[in-house]
């Protein structure tokens, strides 16, 4: 070799190797590189076993055992003392630090443990919500006259954020208490509404175009919301994942994978409805961005939506009319608790559209049979309303309803046939749409797997279920006061079906958000994706009293020659 060549292969080589030692130590001592040293599970159990919250647990339960396991790069050490786990610690495989650990509650719940933004994501931050809470007030308040009742209900329908912020911190043992008021409160104007079917309604003072743009608008960034920062929860997951094994033929239940075993609890109705969507998104197979879950929720919402509309102009003729429809869609679109379903994209919003429909249509009693059905194979809940809806007798004269002229020229109601039979027509018709549908959406969980797998996968799992997300999960101690709520629940719904024994659409409203914030005061598990549940049959209810939704500016007369009214004769 020449001495020059020599010389640049020299000079090449202590030029690399300048280069590359720096970087290999870098390597060895922040535990990068290929030959990083990582935490042993031994390790990880020594580190862990000084954390405070697992020297507690061992302290106070005597002969408490511990196991690790590698997750995501971390070792997650638990430590389980009389067959129950206690406490769980993070540890960071690289570093060594403790990440987390918990005890208590948020050992089995990580939605106990207070992540930011877990389910309302960007919703949950202060500059969002804040804002949308002043704008559900602003917009529906009647600020001439501020002491009014329903001026309240609107505070305490905001006020699920007390406990909302408790939960966001982590801290359940607060903000579980503080639902209870809340629901408590709601349920007494229910059924104050319910009974009295009468009274002041919202009213607020804002135009009925400035209604119906701020509710457009606050729609559509809803939409864009959920488009750009949402997330998916487990509940959307099971709906796609329900609704591919629909789209396969497969069976719906006891047949789900490991990291969503326990999302077939719902009733057929609600995979059913994520077929359209998924069969859009396929699946991928594994808990994705699962835009299929977003359509799905989107598209409840928005159906909602359009359908609280529909109704407002369906309740009341001419610009009234116009005008609740627009309170309606703004309370809608402006309440925070819908907008955080939206968020999460869970599936009950389905629940929301499925019981407006249901009002929709109360007056034909086959449809109104039908509906409820859906709404109850969705969920379960509704199924409460049935009694009520089966009787429904209306207390007012029907919009659709035939009328005749009289021989004066008046308008009357066609007198109603009499005898058992035709009193018994309409509960059979209701009884013949349930009936229907009902069979039409179990025939295929019925073959398969078989009605006893779905039993026990639904109802059974329900039923003992144990959540620290509810009083009864706190307070073991309380059950039997549970027990007798769900007997008297039980006994109102069949109550119902007798008292008042003609309803308005606008009782109806109300005793059935009654009979749901019932039943939902004795969940074991309670949530704030709940509240939806009941919310639009409540806002229904406030809304549609009589005094309510009535424009405050009242406009004049029109006069002879404007109207399209024939001048009186004589």
């Amino acid at each position: 070799m020449k001495p020059r060549v020599a010389l640049g292969v020299l000079l090449a080589t202590a030029a690399l190797l300048a280069v590359a030692l720096p970087l290999a130590t870098a390597g060895a001592f922040s535990g990068e590189g290929l030959g990083a040293a990582r935490i042993t599970e031994t390790k990880a159990i020594e580190i862990a076993d000084r954390d405070p919250n697992a020297v507690k647990e061992k302290r106070e339960n005597h002969g408490t055992s511990s196991s690790a396991s590698l997750n995501e790069g971390h070792w997650e050490v638990a430590y389980f003392a009389k067959g129950k786990e206690v406490a769980l610690v993070l540890v960071d495989r690289d570093s060594g630090e403790v990440m987390e650990s918990w005890t208590g509650y948020q050992v089995a719940w990580k939605m106990a443990r207070g992540y930011s933004g877990q389910f309302g994501h960007k919703l949950d931050a202060p500059y969002v919500f804040i804002p949308l809470c002043a704008i559900f007030l602003v917009g529906l308040f009647d600020w001439r006259r501020w002491r009014r009742v329903a001026n309240l209900d609107l505070v305490v329908l905001l006020a699920f954020g007390a406990s909302h912020i408790f939960f966001n911190r982590g801290d359940i043992g607060v903000s579980v208490p503080l639902q209870y008021p809340v629901l408590l409160y709601l349920l007494g104007r229910a059924l104050w509404l319910g009974f009295r079917g009468r009274g002041e309604g919202l009213s607020p003072v804002w135009k009925v175009s400035w209604l119906l743009v701020a509710a457009l608008f606050l729609i559509g960034f809803r939409v864009g919301l959920n488009m750009a920062d949402s997330g998916t929860t487990d509940i959307g997951y099971a709906g796609i994942v329900g609704a591919d094994r629909v789209a396969q033929g497969e069976a719906i239940y006891g047949n789900f994978p490991e990291d969503i075993s326990e999302g077939d609890t719902y009733g057929p109705v609600n995979y059913y409805a994520y077929v359209p969507f998924e069969r859009i998104w396929p699946w991928s197979g594994t808990w994705d961005d699962l835009p299929g879950a977003h359509g799905a929720a989107i598209t409840f919402d928005l159906l909602t939506f359009g359908f609280l509309i529909l109704l407002g102009i369906r309740i009341r003729p001419g610009p009234a009319g116009k005008r609740l429809a627009a309170i309606l869609a703004f309370g809608w679109a402006a309440y925070p608790y819908t907008a955080f379903t939206l968020e999460s994209n869970s599936n009950d919003s389905l629940v929301a559209m499925l019981l407006v429909a249901t009002l929709l249509v109360l007056a034909r009693p086959l449809a109104r049979g039908a509906t409820l059905a859906l709404a109850t194979w969705a969920k379960f809940s509704p199924a409460l309303l049935a009694p009520m809806l089966l009787t429904y007798t209306p207390s007012e004269p029907d919009p659709e309803e035939r009328l005749v002229e009289s021989d004066e020229g008046a308008r009357e109601r066609t007198p109603r046939p009499q005898g058992s039979l035709v009193a018994l027509r309409k509960p059979l018709l209701f009884a013949a749409g349930f009936i229907a549908v009902t069979l039409a959406v179990m025939l295929w969980p019925a073959l398969n797997p078989g009605l006893g797998t779905f039993y026990d996968r639904t109802f059974a799992f329900q039923a003992g279920r144990d959540s620290p997300f509810s009083i009864w999960g706190q307070v073991p101690s309380l059950d039997w006061l549970r027990t007798v709520l769900i007997v008297a629940t039980g006994a109102f719904s069949l109550f119902l079906a007798l008292r008042p024994r003609e309803k308005s659409l606008i009782q109806v409203a109300a005793l059935g958000a009654a009979l749901i914030i019932l039943l939902q005061l004795t969940l074991q598990h309670w949530f704030y994706l709940y509240i939806v549940w009941f919310y639009p049959l409540l806002l229904v209810a406030m809304a549609a009293l009589e005094g309510g939704a009535t424009d405050p500016r009242p406009e004049p007369e029109p006069s002879l020659a404007q109207s399209s009214r024939p001048a009186p004769v004589g």
